[in-house]
């Protein structure tokens, strides 16, 4: 049921359909970066060289992490507003607005790794509570989509 004060847009099951390419898009980079990002970990405990394509591409997997997430946010306040006319239906925003938080964060953490002694540690801690937030995302997200639909 569309509330009264929602937008007059046409459907929006072509914005999900981008919600759940870029959800699965964002699950599938943070895989890659959990991956990548613990090979130069054991390879920096192990002291050995990594290759030296590895750095470049756990940032540049990072920064497609950080606009995927900007999308989603942007994607679930649009949709949202459109579909009901305001925010708040569920424990869906806060848990989005918290990954949203925990991936900037992570990123801003990644710059500072090699002029701040604790980045390093901070970024790993930060991910780490990035996955509990994914679950978090995407079990609420899942009783969300369910509103929408048929």
């Amino acid at each position: 049921m569309i509330a009264d004060k929602a937008l007059n847009l046409p459907s929006f099951l072509w914005l999900w359909k981008i919600a759940a390419w870029s959800m699965g898009l964002s699950l599938a980079g943070y895989s890659i970066l959990a991956v990548t990002g613990g090979w130069m970990l054991w390879n920096r405990h192990a002291k050995r060289p990594r290759p030296g394509w590895l750095r470049p591409l756990h940032l540049t997997i990072g920064i497609f992490l950080v606009i995927l997430v900007l999308l989603l946010l942007a994607i679930g306040l649009v949709g949202t507003l459109g579909y009901y006319g305001n925010l708040g239906h569920s424990i869906h925003l806060p848990a989005g607005l918290i990954v949203v938080t925990l991936t900037l964060l992570s990123a801003w953490s990644a710059t500072r790794i090699g002029r701040w002694d604790k980045a390093r540690s901070l970024h790993v801690t930060l991910n780490a509570l990035l996955l509990l937030g994914f679950c978090a995302v995407s079990l609420s997200g899942w009783t969300v989509v369910q509103k929408y639909l048929p």
